[in-house]
C-alpha cells in the first residue's frame, strides 16, 4: 500500500515561505564540518569558532520541515549534529529580546547610491527598534560599513577601515568595545571572510536582510560568535518602509523604485549580490513622491539598478495600462526570457512628473536596451523631467560587447543616440566605460575611443577592469590585460572624454539656463546648483539675489570646461515659468493640467 504524507497547514505555510524566495532560506553554521544549531551560545569544535550564518545556498530541505513534530506533539530530542533534527523553536532567532533600546549607530557608506538609499532604509529600521545615530564614531556602540563590491578597490577601502575599527576595539576603546557590522553587497559576497578574518567583523547583513538586522545585533550580544543573514529575497522591495534620510537639509533624494538586475553582464557581480528584479508598486512610489513634495523637496531621482526594466504587476485603483512602453530598443536583445505585462517604467515616469510641476525628476542606473519610443516620449514632453539620459556604453567595441553579454552591438548603440536625438534634440548623454576587459584587443579599445568621440558624452564614470568572483567573466575567460596597459588605455579614454566635452560644453556659453540652487560648496563656500542636464553650475550670485537651496534661478552661462559651467545668476524664477519664456526643443504641447 502506498502512503501519503499528511503535512499540517503549519507545516504548508513554512514550505510556501520557502517557494517565495529565490532559493531555499539555509540557516548554517560554518567553521566546523558538522552543521549546528540551537542556543547563541559559543560554539567550537577543534579550536574553530562557528557562526550562524543564513543563506540561500545550502541546508535544511524540505524533508526537514516534514520531520518537525505537529503543534503540541512531544518527541524526543535529536543531537544538535543533524542538521534536520532541529526544532523550530529552538532556533536562536525565535525568542531573543532586542538589545538596541537607546543604543547608538554609526554608519558609513561606500559606493553607489543604492546604497545611501539603503542606509535610509537600515536607518528607519533601526531607529524603530530603539536605535539612535551618532555622527560621531567615539560614540557609537555599533559600528556599520555599508559597502560596495563592484570593483577591487572598493572592497580594499573596506578591509582597510575594518583594520582600523579593530584597533579601537583592542587599543583606544577596550572597555566599551563598538560591534562591527558589515552590509550591503560585499556582506554577500564575502560573508564567510568576514566573519573569520580574526574578528574583525560582529554582524554581516545582505541587501534584503535589513529587516533582520536588530534581531541579527541582539543575537550577537547573546554570543562570542559572529552572525549573517545575506539571504536574497524575490520579492523585497523594502515598499513599506520610509527611509530616514542621511542629510534631512537636502533639496533632493533618490527614492528606490526597483531591486536587482536581470541582465548578467559577465563583468558584473551585482545579480549575485542583489538578486534578480523585482519592482515596488506604482501606488507606493507616487504615495512617496507626494509625500516628499510636501516636504519640499526639488528634486527625485529615481533608482534601480537596471530603472527602466521596471515592471509593476501589482493592481492599481488608478491606471492599468498594461505594457504600455515595454519593447526594447531597436536592435538590443536579452540573454533572459523577458516577463510580458505589467505596467513600465514609461508610465511610472509620466506619473511621478504629474505629481509636483514644480519638482525635477531625474532616473539612474538605466541600460540601453530598455529605452522605447513612450519612454522618450514621456521624457520629451514632460518639462520636469530633466533631459539628461545615462547611456552606459562600457565598450564601443562589437566582439568585445558579445564577451561582456551586453545584448547590442556598436551599431546598436550608435543607432540608439541618433534615434533620441531625433526626439528630444537638446539631449545629453553620460555614460559609464570599462577599459581592459578580458581579451580587448588595441582595435577593440580604439573602437571604444571613436565611439566616444562619435557620440560626446557629457559625463563619464571610467575605470579599469576589475575582475569579481563568481561572475561569468571569472568563469570563463582571463583578466589577460596587463595592468599597465589598462592604465595606458584608461587615460586616453579619459583624455577623448575631457577634450569632446569640453568642446561640447562650449554650445551652453552665451545661453540662458534654469539651475537649481543647491547652496555653498564646502571647500569654498561657492554658491552651486545644476541644471537639467547634469552640469554643476557654479554661480556668482550678485548680492541683492537672495538665494536659498531649492530655489530656481534663471541664469547665464559664461564659461564652460569640460566637468562644470560658470554664470551669473540673473533672478529667481519657477521652473514652468522659464518653460514658458524658454520653450525645450521638441516639446509637444502640453495639456491643461499637464506638466
Amino acid at each position: 500500500m502506498a502512503y501519503r504524507p499528511i503535512i499540517s497547514p503549519a507545516v504548508a505555510a513554512c514550505v510556501g515561505c520557502v517557494r517565495r524566495l529565490s532559493r531555499p532560506p539555509v540557516w548554517r553554521s560554518f567553521g566546523t564540518t558538522a552543521a549546528a544549531y540551537g542556543d547563541s551560545s559559543t560554539q567550537r569544535a577543534g579550536g574553530r569558532t562557528r557562526h550562524l550564518v543564513f543563506n540561500n545556498r545550502t541546508g535544511p530541505s524540505l524533508q526537514h520541515f516534514l520531520a518537525q513534530p505537529l503543534a503540541g506533539a512531544q518527541t524526543q530530542p535529536r543531537p544538535q549534529s543533524d542538521a534536520s533534527a532541529t526544532e523550530p523553536e529552538a532556533l536562536p532567532y525565535m525568542a531573543v529580546s532586542d538589545w538596541g533600546q537607546g543604543r547608538r549607530y554609526y554608519v558609513e557608506v561606500y559606493g553607489c547610491q543604492m546604497n545611501v538609499n539603503d542606509t535610509e532604509i537600515l536607518m528607519a529600521v533601526l531607529n524603530k527598534a530603539g536605535y539612535r545615530r551618532t555622527v560621531a564614531l567615539d560614540d557609537a556602540d555599533v559600528v556599520f560599513l555599508m559597502t560596495c563590491a563592484i570593483r577591487e578597490k572598493a572592497e580594499h577601502r573596506v578591509w582597510e577601515r575594518l583594520s582600523y575599527l579593530k584597533s579601537l576595539k583592542t587599543k583606544a576603546r577596550p572597555e566599551r568595545a563598538p560591534m562591527v557590522g558589515v552590509l550591503g553587497c560585499m556582506a554577500e559576497r564575502l560573508k564567510e571572510k568576514l566573519l573569520e578574518s580574526d574578528k574583525l567583523v560582529d554582524v554581516v547583513c545582505g541587501p534584503d536582510a535589513y529587516r533582520s538586522l536588530p534581531r541579527l545585533l541582539s543575537l550577537r550580544s547573546m554570543s562570542a560568535d559572529g552572525v549573517a543573514n545575506v539571504m536574497l529575497s524575490a520579492d523585497e522591495t523594502y515598499a513599506d518602509i520610509t527611509p530616514v534620510r542621511l542629510d534631512s537639509n537636502k533639496i533632493s533624494v533618490h527614492l528606490s523604485v526597483m531591486r536587482g538586475c536581470n541582465n548578467m553582464c559577465s563583468f558584473c557581480i551585482v545579480p549575485f549580490t542583489r538578486g534578480t528584479e523585482r519592482s515596488r508598486s506604482i501606488d507606493s512610489i507616487i504615495k512617496e513622491v507626494r509625500s516628499l513634495s510636501s516636504q519640499g523637496i526639488r528634486e527625485v531621482t529615481l533608482l534601480g539598478q537596471n530603472v527602466n526594466s521596471y515592471r509593476d504587476t501589482s493592481q492599481s485603483d488608478d491606471h492599468d495600462v498594461d505594457g504600455y512602453g515595454s519593447e526594447l530598443s531597436r536592435g538590443f536583445s536579452t540573454i533572459y526570457r523577458r516577463k510580458e505585462g505589467g505596467r513600465r517604467f514609461a508610465e511610472l515616469l509620466h506619473r511621478v512628473a504629474q505629481v509636483d510641476p514644480e519638482m525635477r525628476i531625474r532616473f539612474t542606473s538605466p541600460h540601453p536596451k530598455d529605452f522605447p519610443d513612450e519612454l522618450l516620449h514621456v521624457i520629451r514632453d514632460n518639462a520636469n523631467v530633466c533631459r539628461n539620459i545615462h547611456l552606459p556604453l562600457q565598450s564601443g567595441s562589437t566582439s568585445c560587447l558579445e564577451r561582456m553579454r551586453r545584448g547590442y552591438s556598436r551599431e546598436a548603440f550608435l543607432g540608439l543616440v541618433e534615434h533620441i536625438r531625433s526626439v528630444i534634440p537638446d539631449v545629453t548623454f553620460s555614460t559609464d566605460v570599462i577599459a581592459g576587459f578580458c581579451g580587448e584587443t588595441a582595435a577593440e579599445h580604439l573602437d571604444t575611443v571613436s565611439v566616444m568621440e562619435a557620440v560626446g558624452f557629457d559625463m563619464a564614470f571610467m575605470f579599469a577592469y576589475s575582475m569579481r568572483e563568481r561572475t561569468h567573466a571569472h568563469r570563463k575567460y582571463s583578466d589577460d590585460v596587463p595592468q599597465e596597459v589598462k592604465a595606458r588605455r584608461l587615460t586616453q579614454i579619459i583624455d577623448t572624454f575631457h577634450a569632446t566635452a569640453a568642446r561640447r560644453n562650449q554650445r551652453f556659453v552665451g545661453t540662458q539656463g534654469l539651475v537649481l540652487y543647491e547652496g555653498l560648496t564646502r571647500k569654498h563656500a561657492r554658491p552651486f546648483g545644476s541644471d537639467d542636464y547634469g552640469h554643476k553650475v557654479f554661480l556668482d550670485v550678485p548680492a541683492a539675489l537672495s538665494l536659498r537651496p531649492g530655489d530656481y534661478v534663471r541664469v547665464r552661462i559664461k564659461a564652460a570646461t569640460s566637468a562644470s559651467l560658470s554664470a551669473d545668476a540673473l533672478r529667481p524664477t519657477t521652473l514652468r515659468q522659464h518653460y514658458r519664456d524658454f520653450p525645450q526643443p521638441g516639446a509637444a504641447v502640453q495639456h491643461k493640467g499637464s506638466c
